[in-house]
């Protein structure tokens, strides 16, 4: 456990990171003006039943629905965390198909609408170092859960939902562009605001916060480790 963290007087729980400035850079990168600033990132707890809220029925509607969990719930289901009203639901990515379209046509569930992927990269959890979220709203029940799928860098490879949910298809896109996690299945993962061209993924973490200059009407701004230092 970091010094920083006890001295914080925060919960003895298994930590991500600790970052230190705005963005976690160090030198010049960081223009925020918040050099000294000190963020941990915890990893989120497992949660236990009852869960509270409806969670507890959208949990049952997927045993019963899912013949594997007769046996296991731990095959398709990492772990389950319920914070600030929200419930998350960590799935193997070998099994996140069978849960998504048990989301979708369950009548006890019946999430219609998949509201996009998000990527995440956490470099200091090996092993797991990419996370694809998943948003997903129900009409019929007025609910709403999260899926949460974890990749390797040295495998970022996650089965594609398009065929699931076809709105998915361009937040895969957009995820891969700037996360470089790769959906397996999708029907054309192609960057989709970078050029094809373009070196890296520019959201992970390890991504330099140089850049390039951007020009606007003939006037450039100047990269961000071009700027003025406030450290």
């Amino acid at each position: 456990m970091n010094d920083d963290v006890v001295k914080a007087g925060l919960p003895l729980l298994q930590v991500t990171t600790v970052r230190e400035g705005m963005f976690g850079a160090s030198g010049s990168g960081d223009t925020s003006g918040f050099g000294g600033l000190v963020s941990v990132v915890p990893v989120p707890v497992a949660s236990a039943q009852p869960f509270g809220n409806y969670f507890d029925e959208i949990y049952a509607e997927l045993v019963a629905a899912l013949p594997l969990f007769k046996s296991s719930a731990e095959k398709a289901f990492d772990k389950i965390v319920v914070a600030h009203d929200e419930m998350t639901i960590y799935v193997h990515p070998t099994e996140l198909l069978a849960v998504a379209r048990t989301l979708r046509d369950e009548p006890g569930l019946r999430f219609e609408l998949c509201l996009g992927v998000s990527g995440v990269h956490y470099p200091n959890q090996t092993g797991a170092e990419l996370h694809a979220v998943y948003h997903f709203r129900s009409i019929t029940h007025n609910r709403r859960v999260r899926l949460e799928v974890v990749a390797a860098d040295s495998h970022p490879h996650i089965p594609s939902i398009v065929s699931i949910y076809p709105t998915n298809d361009w937040h895969e896109r957009e995820t891969f562009d700037f996360f470089g996690i790769i959906f397996d299945g999708h029907p054309h993962l192609t960057r989709i605001q970078m050029p094809d061209d373009w070196q890296g993924h520019p959201q992970r973490k390890d991504y330099p916060l140089g850049g390039i200059p951007v020009e606007y009407k003939g006037a450039t701004v100047p990269a961000p480790d071009e700027r003025r230092s406030y450290n």
